[in-house]
């Protein structure tokens, strides 16, 4: 650590500027814009038959998992300097690419997506760096999870309202296209670069030791379950029986409580243990899909793709505590977003395994198996924390 971090309380190397965070966090939203907005548009695609329902898994994992490994390989090939041409070069491909997607069908469609994910990847990467530099690390996840989750919601309502309808699904591209555009001139004021973390993810030797990698691999099975079920939350919607017109409600819905999620954990972020809010959400969120693979009701399924979606996003920010306590020096933490982009491919990846047209429930069969795993991994970590003290 540089004298001139020293002199600053709390952040690793110098804080960065309020009109830096703010542009950081922007790229950083739009960086996973995808992941809100990857349901409601792939549906469509679908209903259009530009894409099968297993396409759609394939689609979702491509991306996500292209992501994830720009998420985790960015710092170690290109360290944490230069961030801001990083930054415009990113937007620029993004918007490129969401262009290319409205022209192109099939297999060609997927391959695009999965360009799409390495630059979205490298700005979740550049997002991340800032958290695991800031003093409260978990309280900054909830809060860009939370701005994250607005802007999707905001994206979301916006398409169903007033592109979808007039423009068909190549509208949302062109919209996802523009925030690109903006992204890229957002990239001209994020920090220029940050601070090295001791033994962080900039360096080959970063990596975590054993039980950081278990947080990681516990992130990594937490966002697959959850991700195995959004990916078909629509198309699960109409198997219910819901219109088309109620299923984009129940993604709009959804998101909206991921926004009532993210700010109480942000709230919350330092005052609950993070054993206990992981273990009883995971609980709750098994008991959620549980109930989804009954095919309720509109009203029913609207609750609970509302629950689903605070569950979520209250949760996935101590996924930060756990790895800070697994693995105090933050290497851990470092890399967690790119373990849990990991995650989130590997989920639609084997949902499209298990779903087949007009029947797509066994992404819920899935996501309880998993859910399982991750809830196994949390526990061990707590009880094996007991041990050692």
């Amino acid at each position: 650590m540089t004298a001139e971090a020293e002199a600053i309380p709390g952040w690793i190397g110098l804080p960065p500027s309020p009109i830096q965070r703010a542009a950081t966090l922007f790229v950083g939203v739009s960086g996973l814009m995808f992941a809100g907005v990857g349901p409601l548009l792939l549906g469509a695609l679908e209903s259009v038959h530009r894409l099968s329902a297993a396409q759609i898994g394939l689609a979702g994992t491509a991306e996500l998992l292209s992501m994830g490994l720009a998420a985790g390989l960015t710092g170690p090939l290109l360290g944490a300097v230069r961030l801001r041409p990083l930054a415009v070069i990113c937007g620029l491909l993004m918007a490129l690419l969401n262009y290319a997607t409205a022209q192109v069908d099939g297999g060609w469609l997927i391959a695009v997506r999965a360009l799409d994910g390495l630059p979205s990847g490298a700005l979740v990467w550049l997002m991340t760096g800032m958290i695991v530099r800031a003093p409260r690390p978990e309280r900054w996840a909830g809060l860009y999870l939370t701005l994250q989750t607005l802007a999707q919601l905001a994206m979301v309502a916006m398409l169903t309202a007033f592109v979808l309808a007039p423009l068909g699904v190549n509208g949302g591209f062109i919209a996802l296209a523009g925030l690109g555009v903006l992204t890229a001139l957002c990239g001209l004021v994020v920090p220029k670069s940050y601070a090295h973390l001791g033994g962080s993810d900039e360096t080959r030797a970063g990596l975590p030791d054993g039980r950081g990698g278990w947080a990681l691999a516990a992130g990594f099975f937490m966002l697959a379950f959850i991700l195995a079920v959004w990916m078909y939350l629509e198309p699960l919607a109409r198997q219910a029986g819901l219109s088309e017109g109620l299923a984009g409600t129940a993604v709009a819905l959804s998101l909206g409580a991921q926004v009532l999620g993210g700010s109480a954990a942000t709230l919350l972020a330092g005052r609950l243990p993070w054993f206990a809010t992981l273990a009883l959400s995971i609980a709750a969120l098994i008991g959620v899909i549980a109930l989804l693979a009954l095919s309720p009701g509109p009203v029913a399924f609207l609750a609970c793709a509302a629950l689903f979606g605070f569950l979520w996003l209250f949760s996935t920010p101590f996924l930060a505590a756990l790895a800070i306590d697994a693995d105090p020096s933050r290497r851990a933490a470092a890399l967690g977003s790119g373990a849990q982009l990991l995650g989130c491919s590997a989920g639609p990846l084997l949902g499209s395994l298990v779903v087949r047209d007009g029947e797509v429930r066994g992404s819920l069969a899935l996501g309880v198996a998993l859910a399982l795993i991750s809830l196994a991994i949390v526990t061990g970590l707590r009880f094996t924390a007991r041990r050692s003290g």
